[in-house]
């Protein structure tokens, strides 16, 4: 089985055999020395490091924008997911947004120390005047800030 590892697997003592990938961008997330030394081990144990076709980036931001978590993920994110696309692979991670996402386009996702997440349909509030939007910018009707509430 093919594993697409998420920064969260760093953090943790989670270990099973399959084939490991990640991203460049995940590696650069990992800041302390615990997990840069867990990432080491991880790479002396086969992990490999590949990015994703810009086709199924594409499709990871068109479910973003679907599911309501654009400007949610992080770019790391975002690879991942695209990464998933491209090799079939699980996604593991304790990520709720990434997971919600990867709901959206059938991706199945292996959380660590966490609960699975559920899917969710986001939309977006003006604070101002109440109106909903589909971005999560700026009101387009007052100018007041969006928050993100459940559809």
């Amino acid at each position: 089985m093919i594993y697409i590892l998420d920064s969260t697997v760093f953090f943790s003592e989670w270990n099973i055999a399959g084939e490991w990938l990640t991203t460049p961008s995940v590696l650069e997330e990992l800041r302390d020395g615990r997990s840069q030394l867990r990432a080491e081990v991880f790479l002396a144990g086969g992990l490999e490091i590949r990015e994703s076709t810009p086709p199924c980036r594409k499709k990871v931001e068109d479910a973003m924008r679907e599911s309501g978590d654009k400007g949610v993920l992080s770019a790391a994110d975002i690879g991942l997911l695209a990464l998933a696309l491209d090799t079939g692979g699980t996604v593991v991670t304790d990520d709720f947004a990434l997971q919600n996402v990867a709901h959206q386009l059938h991706v199945p996702v292996l959380s660590i120390h966490q609960r699975k997440a559920i899917p969710w349909q986001w939309r977006y509030r003006c604070t101002g005047c109440g109106r909903y939007g589909e971005e999560m910018d700026s009101c387009p009707v007052c100018g007041s800030p969006m928050k993100r509430t459940i559809r």
